[in-house]
């Protein structure tokens, strides 16, 4: 069990974390493509398949990404509070069956059939989880989960903001909650590793999570002074994100486990992601890779600056940095139109990156590599990968 008092997290702040692992890297660099389950956006094409129509579409999707080059695939099999694979702790999604707690034609189990497909084709295969978000459409979609699902039978876990519901971070259960789940999925699942997006607080409201931060002071304030509720929201998702680390290393020490939170670190430190702290010391990840979605000409974050920002951030050398994507702005009216002012932007994104010398990319996602809006810029980036993966064959 996951016993740790609210004060005791000020100890993570002091980095006294557990032992680092070794990262193991993709061959040859990261070359690798979200695939988003959540509102089906890339898999599968329609809810309530037959076993036979999910695979055929997984095996589409895996043949394609084998043949342009690419090597890693980050599959979401939690999407929200629920889960594409066979689980004792959450519902089946309703993105497979099109009932939340239903599962699959034939109890197809999609994850497994997903990781063994990638490996017969040389591709490795991480599962991808959103660890607090319960809903994207509000009260509907919490009352359509089962009685099953711990957002059901935990209430009190359950924090609403802005329509939607998600698991409070500052409660020890949850914390144990998310760490019991990633280790279910590389305890039962020969995945590769476990990747955290960049949901966390989801507000800096303080209404938030208010009971349980004055718990937490009341408590802290019997022995000394108690952490701000920003310092705290930050030590909390410190916590969760050493023990997470901690627990997927004990099950399986070469499984990596790694975030790729927003490009902007102001935006990260608000949501309680202390993306710096986890980038110099042993014990939180073995690779980040920020949400670079921006273009050379963002006048907020233009991607050069970016990319530099990141580099610098990265202090352990056993940190692997890798760069996230957006080909889903590629040639369209994104950010005043200037994705459609050339279309080689991704292109001189990954020969930047490479200059730099961050380890791989990631692209976002797989749906936007196959669509005639972004034929042109997939075209060109896919030339410059796999120049990049002859020239380093050709060296070794």
């Amino acid at each position: 069990m996951l016993k740790r008092r609210m004060l005791s997290v000020i100890l993570v702040l002091t980095m006294l974390l557990p032992v680092a692992y070794a990262a193991q890297p993709a061959q040859d660099g990261m070359r690798g493509v979200w695939v988003a389950t959540v509102a089906n956006i890339d898999y599968p094409s329609c809810q309530g398949l037959t076993a036979d129509e999910l695979k055929s579409e997984a095996d589409t999707i895996l043949d394609n990404i084998a043949a342009m080059g690419l090597n890693t695939v980050f599959f979401q099999v939690r999407p929200s509070a629920d889960a594409l694979y066979q689980s004792d702790i959450f519902p089946w999604s309703c993105y497979v069956s099109g009932t939340a707690g239903q599962a699959p034609d034939q109890d197809f189990d999609v994850l497994s059939y997903w990781v063994e497909a990638a490996h017969s084709r040389g591709l490795q295969l991480h599962a991808w989880l959103n660890p607090y978000r319960i809903t994207r459409s509000g009260q509907e979609e919490l009352d359509a989960l089962p009685e099953t699902s711990p957002a059901r039978q935990h209430p009190e876990w359950v924090v609403e903001y802005d329509g939607n519901y998600y698991f409070n971070p500052g409660l020890p259960a949850v914390q144990q909650l998310v760490v019991d789940g990633a280790a279910e999925i590389v305890r039962n699942y020969d995945v590769d590793g476990i990747q955290f997006d960049d949901y966390f607080y989801p507000t800096q409201d303080a209404s938030f999570d208010q009971a349980a931060y004055q718990a937490y002071a009341d408590e802290a304030s019997q022995s000394g002074t108690p952490l701000s509720l920003q310092e705290w929201r930050i030590a909390n998702i410190n916590a969760l994100i050493s023990e997470v680390y901690r627990r997927v290393k004990a099950v399986n020490p070469d499984a990596q486990f790694g975030i790729a939170p927003q490009g902007n670190l102001q935006n990260d430190w608000n949501m309680g992601a202390d993306v710096a702290s986890w980038c110099k010391a042993k014990g939180f990840l073995d690779y980040i890779c920020p949400q670079l979605y921006v273009n050379f000409e963002n006048p907020t974050l233009p991607f050069g600056t970016a990319a530099q920002t990141w580099k610098n951030l990265v202090r352990d050398p056993d940190i692997e940095l890798y760069f996230g994507l957006a080909v889903y702005k590629a040639g369209s009216d994104a950010d005043d139109g200037t994705w459609k002012t050339a279309d080689d932007i991704l292109a001189r994104q990954v020969s930047l990156g490479r200059t730099v010398e961050c380890d791989g990319f990631m692209f976002y996602s797989w749906d936007y590599l196959e669509t005639e809006q972004t034929k042109a810029e997939v075209e060109n980036v896919m030339k410059v990968l796999n120049q990049e993966s002859v020239s380093r064959e050709g060296d070794s």
